[in-house]
């Protein structure tokens, strides 16, 4: 559905529809929910397609999507919130807070290298293989048992697909004055002020009908192991797996109050998440022209220049060169958001006051996805006149 707003070209906007429905009809994916909005008014909210090959279930406005990756963005909240309130700070190492995170290039990494994946630590998806993913606690002892830097801290940009965000949300959960759980902190800090009622960690019972599991397309990455079934993703349907790094799930309308939030300098409907000092800090380029050394690879097996990394305190970048990115090339610089595995993304315009939020169903290959996210955000951001 469409909306007419002012200061947007509805024939972009239609453009943008017809688009992504002919992504769907050439089977690139099976189906998403997508929204743009302007100054915080929406102007195309639409599911389209289906939740699996099948086709036996469509999309709707409120379909429940694995985040994977853009989990981060809430893990990353907390964090900020945690050193507004003082309970840590982005200089304070992290062995102050998890003292069994020690050891020779360990000791020197802060929550400034978390945030902005410069630890040093390995581009991996799990610290030890064929465990058990659900459960916080063990992750944290498997991290501080078996992984090592590659790199000295602040040296180069090694994306970290778990490693940096399970380290956040633990020491969240360490120094919260009233010891809640990963979980319980962010319900209560951030979805239940946000209303983000549509939102969890972990396939909570109320959601698992509305919820899409992740299809890789005959393609599975690392498997995501639960002690509570055989499934070789089953951590995405398991209601007690506490994953800061992968494991949200929630809905379009949700992850916009979200952005909301971060759109409106930290508050929204009166709730105040963070404060704009915060998000000015948090929204700025700290790594330079350094390579993202994951997506270098990427970069390097499909012909691409590597390009920099363009990664603030925990969210991602537009940044200033033309170079191949999931939010495009039109919107300015500042844009910031998160995204997730093939599937999952949202991104803010500071200067345009866009907004646009993107699920879909179907995983996409790394390379297709960037390409694919990158014309879908040119076409939204072009809809500003």
């Amino acid at each position: 559905m469409t909306t007419t707003i002012k200061g947007l070209d509805a024939d972009r906007l239609q453009h943008l529809r017809e688009t992504i429905q002919q992504d769907i009809t050439a089977d690139k994916y099976f189906g998403a929910v997508v929204l743009v909005a302007h100054q915080g008014e929406i102007a195309l909210q639409e599911a389209f397609g289906w939740s699996g090959a099948d086709h036996a279930r469509k999309l709707e406005l409120d379909s429940v999507f694995s985040l994977f990756s853009l989990t981060k963005a809430f893990t990353t909240v907390l964090t900020l919130r945690a050193i507004e309130l003082g309970q840590f700070a982005l200089t304070t190492r992290v062995c102050e807070v998890i003292p069994e995170f020690n050891g020779p290039m360990r000791d020197r990494i802060t929550f400034f290298h978390l945030l902005t994946h410069q630890s040093g630590l390995p581009a991996l998806w799990i610290p030890k293989p064929g465990m058990f993913i659900d459960r916080l606690d063990e992750i944290i002892a498997a991290i501080c048992q078996y992984v090592r830097p590659v790199d000295p801290p602040g040296v180069k940009c090694h994306y970290s697909p778990l490693f940096n965000h399970a380290l956040m949300g633990e020491a969240v959960r360490r120094t919260d004055p009233q010891q809640r759980s990963y979980r319980q902190i962010l319900q209560d800090e951030v979805l239940t002020l946000l209303g983000m009622h549509d939102t969890a960690i972990g396939q909570r019972k109320d959601l698992a009908d509305r919820h899409i599991f992740p299809d890789f397309r005959g393609k599975p990455p690392q498997e995501h192991l639960s002690r509570h079934n055989n499934d070789p993703q089953g951590a995405f349907k398991d209601e007690t797996a506490e994953m800061p790094w992968v494991g949200g799930i929630s809905t379009v309308p949700d992850l916009f109050r979200f952005a909301e939030m971060l759109r409106r300098g930290g508050t929204l409907n009166g709730a105040r998440i963070l404060s704009p000092a915060m998000i000015g800090l948090a929204t700025q380029n700290w790594t330079g022209d350094k390579p993202n050394e994951l997506y270098k690879a990427v970069a390097i097996n499909n012909g691409w220049e590597p390009y920099p990394a363009y990664i603030g305190l925990g969210f991602c970048l537009r940044g200033e060169l033309v170079c191949p990115n999931l939010f495009g090339t039109l919107p300015s610089p500042g844009t910031y958001g998160n995204y997730g595995s093939g599937s999952t993304l949202f991104w803010v315009d500071p200067e345009t006051d866009l907004t646009f939020v993107y699920l879909s169903a179907g995983i996409m290959q790394q390379a297709p996805n960037i390409e694919r996210f990158q014309r879908l955000s040119d076409i939204a951001a072009s809809a500003v006149l």
